[in-house]
């Protein structure tokens, strides 16, 4: 079989070595109409580039890794298309690596992707020790932190804020007419659960309630079983007026127990569910959630990574907060 060089694509693009290898490794340095032109030489003639040798001249590839806690949840699955759409569009490729939650998972993930020679990184880490990821950096993988507030200046960070979202949701039960809150969550151990109780206490102590008036299941994992076992549970105990859920899987979960049980959502017990996912709209009872923006942040999180990598002399350090919106449906009227 016949390798096609670069300068045969740039012969039959009419342009020099030089910009065919722009193209490859910077196209967004060139003119669109050469770039097109080039990449139409490309797929005529069938090249594909030498990415082994590439890689090891420049100590690096063009592709990036992606750590996230659970691709099994919509969530992640929609931020991980946001950073596969701001990749391709910079003629880089993703790499997944699903942690699981697992933090010895995560470090193997981490250990394969720099043994891959990714360009950079971007990573829900697992917990709050974050000193494993300098070791990446002392190697060169740029890296941003994703639905993770970076508390350093020499970190880019994207993150909605979850403290914000957990005031929001409670006070929105509240104004329902709630006076006793269940909160179905992960393991607190997680970040995002951890701080959307705290945003919870919040809109209690604003309303004038005692922390006293939040129950916290806090179950092993954020899936719709986990959430089913936490309205069984909340069941036999006695339902409170309302259940703020720390994901939509999670209340989805309890929705089908309760009204498989004849329990009437919103008629008997309101429901909130977080990160207002697909399924949420769809629900036999349209479920109640805080919408965060997965695909921006997966987008921006990348152009932030790709910035560091291509513009180390120039690039500023940013942490992006967004703001989560409140969405109200049927489980909550």
């Amino acid at each position: 079989m016949t390798t096609v060089s670069i300068k045969e694509v740039a012969a039959r693009a009419g342009v020099s070595p030089g910009t065919v290898s722009h193209v490859l490794n910077h196209p967004g340095k060139v003119a669109a109409a050469t770039r097109e032109r080039v990449e139409e030489a490309i797929r005529e003639l069938g090249f594909v580039r030498h990415g082994s040798a590439s890689t090891l001249r420049a100590g690096h590839s063009r592709t990036l890794g992606l750590s996230v806690i659970d691709i099994g949840n919509p969530f992640f699955t929609d931020v991980a298309a946001g950073a596969e759409g701001m990749a391709s569009e910079r003629g880089y490729a993703v790499i997944l690596g699903n942690s699981a939650g697992s933090r010895a998972k995560e470090e193997r993930n981490l250990r394969v992707l720099a043994e891959q020679r990714v360009r950079g990184l971007l990573i829900t880490p697992t917990d709050e020790d974050l000193t494993r990821l300098d070791r990446l950096r002392e190697r060169g993988i740029s890296l941003v932190l994703v639905d993770h507030p970076a508390h350093r200046p020499d970190q880019c960070s994207v993150a909605v804020d979850d403290v914000a979202g957990g005031r929001a949701a409670v006070a929105h039960l509240l104004a329902g007419g709630a006076r006793r809150v269940a909160y179905v969550t992960g393991p607190l151990t997680i970040r995002q659960c951890r701080e959307r109780r705290q945003g919870a206490l919040a809109a209690l102590e604003a309303a004038g309630l005692g922390p006293d008036r939040l129950g916290v299941a806090e179950m092993t994992a954020m899936t719709a079983r986990s959430g089913e076992k936490s309205a069984a549970d909340l069941l036999a105990e006695g339902l409170p007026d309302a259940i703020f859920c720390a994901n939509d899987l999670l209340a989805l979960g309890v929705l089908r127990a309760l009204l498989q049980a004849g329990v009437r959502v919103p008629g008997d017990v309101a429901l909130m569910g977080y990160d207002d996912i697909g399924f949420a709209a769809a629900s036999a009872v349209s479920l109640s959630s805080m919408r965060q923006p997965t695909y921006q942040l997966g987008r921006i999180a990348t152009e932030l990574l790709l910035d560091e990598c291509e513009n180390p002399g120039t690039h500023a350090h940013q942490h992006i907060m967004f703001q989560p919106e409140l969405v109200a449906r049927e489980s909550t009227r």
